[in-house]
């Protein structure tokens, strides 16, 4: 056996453990640092498997910004001292429950080891068409984002959109159009304002640096926008910032910038390309990029409005 399987078998071992671990952990801090410590295991693991797109996407939303939204969902549970607790399911119930979950593990797992030896693939082909539909996009998994799967990651963006909005709503009537609470106390904390003070600008170069290479090599507006997320959050628990008003019309035109930048795009295509979210063939790289930057801008808007809540404070 060589260290790399070793290390791999290692790796597959503590991914499991920490998952274990978190399932079973009944202190609600605890089991949200086991879920962030799964996700950056998940992005080692992705690593291997020669995926750095969806490494560096699993460790910013999976090992980052999830993670400080369940701490922050956490503490405002916690907050919480007069609500009654839920009646536990009962042993039979928990009992189906496990069944159920051991019997689509074994299927899944059976499923895997019957795949034949040299499965049929359409990669070959799928790599040739992508090249054609992403001119000029050296990264194929950008080319296939905006090309095979443009709608699909259209509406995943909107569906970040929706989000927002709903956690908008949870907001009272007269909080409507208020900012959501800060994130910490009133009083700055100096360790975290010179925390935000020298790692907000290298975040951001960062970000912005992940995303133009995004075309090239592994990255894009996704992992540039969940970066640059993160450093807007920073700032904002440092108080260096407050969470901006719910009816500011900047932070609104942010929001749906990527989406109906997209969608317009989209529309164009079918007078220009003839086809619904088709390129013409010279202008793909930039019409993509274009898409791609508005669509940061929206990533980098949204997760932090879903980390900082419903507004708590009436307009005005």
């Amino acid at each position: 056996m060589s260290l790399l399987a070793f290390l791999d078998i290692l790796l597959a071992l503590l991914v499991v453990a920490v998952a274990v671990w978190t399932i079973v952990a009944r202190d609600l801090f605890a089991a949200v640092v086991g879920y962030v410590a799964y996700g950056l295991l998940l992005a080692f693991v992705w690593i291997r498997l020669y995926a750095p797109d969806v490494a560096l996407t699993e460790a910013a939303v999976g090992g980052g910004v999830t993670g400080v939204l369940l701490i922050t969902a956490g503490k405002r549970l916690g907050a919480l001292k007069n609500v009654a607790p839920e009646a536990q399911p009962g042993f039979a119930f928990r009992l189906l429950a496990g069944a159920l979950a051991a019997l689509v593990a074994g299927a899944i797992g059976a499923a895997i080891l019957m795949l034949p030896e040299q499965p049929p693939s359409l990669a070959p082909e799928a790599a040739a068409a992508a090249s054609t539909a992403g001119a000029g996009l050296g990264n194929p998994i950008t080319a296939v984002l905006m090309s095979y799967r443009s709608f699909d990651t259209m509406l995943e963006k909107i569906v970040l959109i929706l989000a927002v909005v709903g956690v908008w709503s949870v907001g009272s009537d007269k909080a409507w159009g208020g900012a959501p609470a800060p994130f910490r106390q009133s009083k700055p904390y100096a360790p975290m304002v010179f925390l935000a003070q020298m790692l907000a600008p290298i975040g951001v170069l960062i970000g912005i640096h992940m995303f133009w290479t995004g075309a090239n090599a592994p990255g894009g507006a996704f992992q540039g926008g969940a970066l640059l997320a993160a450093m807007w959050m920073v700032i904002m628990m440092a108080r260096l910032v407050e969470p901006p008003r719910v009816d500011a019309q900047w932070l609104r035109l942010a929001l749906v910038a990527g989406p109906a930048v997209f969608l317009i795009s989209g529309i164009a295509g079918e007078v220009a390309a003839g086809s619904f979210f088709a390129y013409p063939p010279s202008l793909a790289k930039p019409i993509i990029l274009l898409i791609e930057a508005f669509m940061l801008l929206s990533i980098a808007a949204a997760l932090p409005m879903l980390v900082a809540g419903p507004p708590n404070e009436g307009p005005g």
